[in-house]
């Protein structure tokens, strides 16, 4: 028996951060997120010799460990390691043996959400297996436990709903983690419209989201007033790109992108710098209208909006500085699981 998972990648629309605590807490947050046809991957192959085997095929590190309890979080794929360990605790209670092998369509650091995507991935590839009673909010919220709470990993909620849900979602985000997921019904015109006119470019730079986010989480601890006023307007921007996209007013959407882009980078140091700055006013030159950089910010992925045939001309125009655009379609799907 094999077991198999799969969850999409997201792109955040607008609102990006406001899902982030004390932020979320004391204010609430809204984003507008949709997944798209990109995947995090996680197979279960059951074994009996009392061995864990860990295979990550895209970053090509496997682990092979002794079946125990718990396992050490100790800096090799420990987002493996964190979900085992919380699903032993929680409800297995012994110790369990398998091959467990990872893939994500996109690198590490590039913004679409691929870490707390694979966690979903690799949490549904055991509900499946373990044949645990959870349900689309249980999945989401465990996810965020784990990666949040028990890794102590920097970071918002957005992704792991984004990749349990799928489809295109405002979400709203209150205190004690509350989150409500509200998933949009959109004219499959203006979806087809939204879509060839967003162009998804990889800068070829990584970076680490969890520096931008405590950078973030300070700022608003500290109540420093430029960074609050911007991330309040990153969430009137979430009300305002919804309102556009479901009355199809699709030529406002370039004005709400740059309208967060320019609230962006005020939240935090490192959102942007002199190569991002540059790649977003060589888009704008060549006629996308607004764009953004696709989550935390410093690095990845950016998108832009490209009405009236502009994407042919951004994109050549954005490919000259050494990244490439990739090709992308919306999903209406998020997690499933299945075995054979």
């Amino acid at each position: 028996m094999i077991i198999r998972s799969k969850a999409p990648l997201r792109i955040g629309l607008a609102g990006g951060g406001t899902d982030v605590a004390p932020y979320s807490d004391i204010y609430g947050g809204a984003i507008l997120n949709a997944t798209i046809n990109l995947y995090a991957y996680a197979t279960i192959e059951p074994r009996n010799d009392g061995r864990i085997v860990i295979e990550a095929v895209d970053r090509q590190q496997t682990i092979s460990l002794d079946s125990t309890t718990f396992l050490e979080i100790d800096g090799k794929l420990d987002l493996a390691k964190g979900i085992y360990n919380r699903l032993v605790k929680d409800f297995t209670h012994k110790a369990l043996s398998f091959k467990l092998t990872t893939y994500v369509d996109a690198p590490p650091g590039s913004g679409l959400g691929s870490s707390s995507t694979l966690v979903v991935a690799i949490t549904g590839a055991f509900a499946e297996w373990l044949r645990l009673p959870l349900g689309e909010y249980d999945i989401a919220r465990l996810a965020w436990e784990i990666e949040r709470v028990d890794l102590n990993m920097a970071g918002g909620k957005q992704d792991q709903y984004a990749a349990t849900f799928g489809g295109v979602n405002f979400m709203e985000f209150f205190n004690d983690n509350k989150v409500i997921v509200n998933p949009l019904r959109i004219r499959a015109d203006v979806l087809n419209e939204l879509s060839y006119n967003m162009l998804l470019y990889y800068t070829q730079t990584s970076r680490y989201s969890s520096d931008i986010i405590e950078a973030q989480m300070k700022n608003v601890s500290e109540q420093d007033q430029d960074s609050l006023l911007a991330t309040h307007n990153i969430k009137k921007q979430a009300i305002m790109m919804k309102e556009a996209i479901l009355k199809g007013k699709l030529d406002q959407i370039g004005d709400i992108l740059n309208f967060g882009w320019e609230n962006k980078k005020k939240m935090a140091a490192g959102i942007t710098n002199a190569n991002l700055d540059e790649i977003y006013a060589t888009a704008i030159k060549n006629g996308a209208t607004g764009g953004k950089i696709s989550g935390a910010g410093g690095g990845g992925f950016m998108f832009f909006y490209c009405p009236q045939n502009f994407r042919f001309k951004v994109k050549h125009a954005l490919e000259q500085r050494g990244g490439y655009v990739l090709p992308f379609e919306f999903t209406k799907n998020g997690l499933s699981s299945w075995r054979f």
